[in-house]
């Protein structure tokens, strides 16, 4: 997973590329633009015969220049980061703190890739991509920039239920430069993973869990709110946030209701709606017959109690 950090000093949930599909990636593009080169040059010789020598390698030079240097930073710059080869292999090329290039991103990408790439027959590059931690190359480490995978094979990819339509956007104003990864990864194996919980036990987990996102906030949590529904609802937000810095989305306009954004001081009920009769807010008791159980630290438990007995679930549901 990569450790691309953003202005507000969060970790973006982004998978740098591996070296095979970089090169599968730069194969594409290499073909393709040495097509484009011999096409064009059987039509400059064709046209400038009648040229001297010197106009006619002058015309080769600028050729050469235009078609296999400057074609790959203008498809870039153009392209935010997709080259014809990286949309085949489901890349992209982003800035260090996960943004999308410019074009002086790509014109450094595309003058070192000159040397590393061109002139080496792609030697340089993949030294230098087996080296480094993060398998950038020189002109990544010049420009920097990282290229990152963004096709994520569905079956790592576990499901995090959404949260209400009424949460949708409460917390756009949120302060998450606090949060750490690790209660990131913890909130997330949580969600994934709560309707395999004993009702009891993930009740209370969900209640921890948003206590300490509160505190790393510096915001409480909305009263009336259970706390399985704030999680997912600040889960999305987070993932909005990383969405719209990696690919150069705007920004989302404040609820209506919420200047600038926040989290609304007074406290938030759920609408009388049968569509969601599962979120029902305050304490609940627990099962009949059943002993109260010692929770243990988040992460731990989840992966214990995660094979327990229960039908899987389908939302956010307290316990009955």
């Amino acid at each position: 997973m990569s450790e691309l950090v953003t202005g507000e000093a969060v970790a973006l949930e982004l998978r740098p590329a591996k070296l095979p599909s970089r090169g599968l990636a730069v194969l594409i593009d290499l073909v393709v633009i040495w097509a484009v080169y011999l096409g064009v040059t059987i039509g400059i010789v064709a046209s400038t015969s009648s040229l001297d020598d010197a106009a006619a390698a002058a015309v080769a030079v600028a050729s050469f220049v235009l078609i296999l240097v400057g074609g790959p930073i203008a498809v870039e710059t153009l392209s935010h980061g997709r080259s014809l080869g990286k949309m085949a292999c489901g890349l992209r090329v982003v800035r260090d703190d996960g943004g999308p290039i410019r074009f002086r991103h790509a014109l450094v990408r595309g003058a070192v890739g000159v040397v590393e790439i061109l002139l080496t027959f792609g030697v340089v590059a993949c030294i230098a991509s087996l080296v480094s931690a993060r398998g950038r190359r020189l002109g990544d480490v010049f420009a920097g920039t990282l290229v990152v995978r963004e096709r994520v094979p569905t079956g790592q990819t576990a499901f995090i239920p959404p949260p209400p339509p009424w949460l949708a956007g409460r917390f756009s104003g949120l302060d998450l430069s606090g949060v750490p990864e690790g209660l990131w990864l913890a909130i997330r194996q949580y969600l994934t993973r709560m309707g395999q919980l004993d009702p009891q036990v993930g009740w209370a987990m969900a209640e921890r869990l948003a206590g300490d996102l509160a505190e790393r906030t510096g915001a409480p949590a909305p009263q009336g709110v259970p706390p399985a529904a704030y999680l997912a609802a600040v889960v999305q937000e987070r993932q909005a946030r990383d969405a719209r810095r990696a690919f150069g989305g705007g920004h989302g306009a404040a609820p209506v209701g919420y200047p600038g954004g926040g989290v609304p001081a007074a406290p938030v009920s759920p609408p009388a709606s049968p569509a969601y009769p599962a979120y029902s807010a305050g304490p609940v008791a627990p099962e009949a017959g059943r002993e109260p159980r010692e929770v243990a630290p988040v992460v731990e438990r989840v992966e214990q109690d995660g094979a327990e007995a229960g039908s899987p679930g389908t939302g956010f549901v307290p316990p009955a």
